[in-house]
């Protein structure tokens, strides 16, 4: 993967806070831990609001052991190879550098349970998906909850990396924790594993299979809200831009819940339209304008390299002010982390969803 050196966006200090900025502060707990991804995120208030109910959820309150979360967390952010996300989750790590050796392979873990939390990061950053063998040995003796906690984490570790090296942040010069180089780190995306049936069984209701997946957990789906509520009613994109980044982030993912939902009843995306087939066929397709192509390599960079290149990045800040352009990048990085949950979860398709387009190439 190659990786932007220079900051594309300078984190705004502390010292700077406007009163908005201030009051996210009062309200998340979020001035006395700070970090360089949420001051830079700063640039857009509610792009923080958004995201970090999620980020204090899975790094603070998750029903996972805390040595759980660490691992996890420093094993995606080093699959995504970003160092900011890296930087926050040695940080917390400090004190137990054998956490950090076994994340990057470097050490043989003692607990049993760790190799399979590794191969549920390697997969899903991956694959977006999870295979059978490793579903079944983390769910011999867990829950449904600590079985959420876990993907959910990967997931959101893997968004929130999209968004970091996307906006080209690394590690403050004090820093103390360089990411680690290695030619094991996984660097090529690989079609899913597909689940054929729902592993996490949606709780009975009339509401759409997804909702009913992840009301499983409340507690975690109250912190997970934020995120899908920046997007769908916050977000300042147009109802086209929004579903063509998502149908285009679904199908890379082959998340086929996704895709039929946006094409669908949640997205509607003809009604924007949006063409589901001409998403599909990718930004290169005849007919497909210069602003599509641009939204679909957003998706196609994320899911390739988990940040969006430096060409692309140049062409959405020509069309769009900042905080649209950080807007399209949430979008496509948060549905690339809908896309592994649901298709970890086995999230199945309901009467009249409309399939997934046969593939030309």
């Amino acid at each position: 993967m190659a990786q932007t050196l220079n900051s594309r966006l300078v984190p705004v200090p502390r010292i700077d806070w406007t009163e908005v900025q201030s009051d996210l502060a009062a309200r998340f707990g979020f001035a006395d831990r700070t970090d360089p991804l949420f001051d830079t995120l700063l640039h857009a208030p509610d792009v923080v609001a958004g995201a970090l109910p999620m980020t204090r959820y899975v790094q603070d309150s998750s029903t996972l052991a805390s040595d759980h979360r660490l691992v996890l967390g420093l094993r995606t952010a080093w699959l995504e190879d970003s160092a900011g996300v890296w930087a926050t989750y040695a940080g917390e790590a400090s004190r137990h550098p054998e956490l950090v050796a076994v994340s990057v392979g470097q050490a043989e873990a003692n607990d049993p349970l760790v190799p399979s939390l590794l191969q549920l990061a390697d997969q899903l950053v991956a694959n977006s998906s999870v295979n059978d063998e490793t579903w079944a040995g983390l769910a011999q003796g867990h829950d449904v909850h600590w079985l959420m906690d876990a993907v959910e984490t990967v997931a959101h570790v893997s968004f929130m990396s999209g968004l970091a090296r996307s906006f080209g942040v690394g590690t403050r010069g004090g820093d103390l924790a360089p990411i680690p180089n290695s030619s094991q780190r996984p660097v090529e995306r690989r079609p899913p594993t597909l689940v054929t049936h729902a592993r996490i069984s949606p709780i009975e209701g009339t509401e759409i299979a997804v909702l009913r997946t992840f009301a499983r957990h409340p507690a975690m789906n109250t912190a997970r809200r934020p995120r899908s509520n920046f997007i769908n009613r916050v977000s300042p994109l147009t109802p086209h831009d929004r579903e063509t980044l998502i149908l285009r982030i679904g199908w890379d993912c082959q998340s086929e819940y996704e895709w039929a939902k946006h094409v669908g009843s949640v997205g509607r995306s003809r009604d924007h339209g949006v063409d589901p087939y001409r998403v599909a066929a990718g930004p290169s397709a005849p007919d497909v304008t210069a602003a599509d192509a641009m939204l679909m390599r957003v998706a196609d960079d994320l899911y390739q390299d988990s940040m969006v290149s430096d060409a692309t990045w140049a062409a959405l800040t020509e069309h769009y002010d900042l905080t649209h352009a950080m807007s399209a990048v949430f979008t496509a990085s948060s549905y690339r982390s809908t896309s592994m949950s649901l298709n970890a979860y086995g999230v199945e398709l309901e009467p009249g969803d409309e399939r997934f387009p046969p593939r030309t190439s």
